[in-house]
């Protein structure tokens, strides 16, 4: 695949921000909105904790703001030391949510942003974990009234950037 002067120009100016900021605060969050299908969920991910030694962090279904702010909260967690396992349940003192920490079977598919900041193919990606969030009453998207059901964080695996 070839890519024009321009749109390379451009890359690699994306490319060298992204690098600076991982510099200056060590992970970075990249938001992708809903895509052209009404199926395909808003996500965001972090780039920059494979670095550290951890996956990334991918958070499905939430508005802009609300995904920087949860990654933020545990990605702090994790430059701190912790190290999150699948299975493993989050939870935070001042609210409701929860979250549940899956492993992404299919990074390769959803992690575009860090698998092109450390060079990877798709088929070797970098490692990434799923924060599944409990809806304000604690319900999770397989548990029945859940705020938005299944539709808007489907399962790790199921969907794909």
């Amino acid at each position: 695949m070839t890519t024009d002067p321009q749109t390379t120009a451009w890359l690699d100016q994306e490319d060298a921000h992204l690098v600076q900021a991982i510099r200056a605060h060590r992970w970075v969050v990249q938001y992708v909105g809903p895509g052209d299908h009404p199926d395909e969920p808003a996500f965001g991910y972090t780039i920059g904790l494979f670095g550290l030694g951890h996956p990334e962090l991918v958070v499905v279904g939430l508005a802009p703001e609300a995904t920087h702010g949860w990654l933020t909260r545990v990605a702090d967690l994790v430059t701190g030391g912790r190290d999150l396992v699948p299975g493993e349940l989050l939870g935070f003192d001042d609210t409701t949510t929860r979250f549940v920490v899956e492993a992404v079977p299919n990074p390769g598919e959803v992690v575009l942003g860090a698998n092109r900041h450390y060079q990877r193919p798709a088929q070797v990606s970098v490692a990434a974990l799923q924060l599944t969030w409990s809806d304000a009453d604690g319900r999770f998207p397989w548990d029945a009234g859940h705020r938005c059901g299944p539709a808007c964080q489907p399962r790790p695996g199921t969907w794909r950037a």
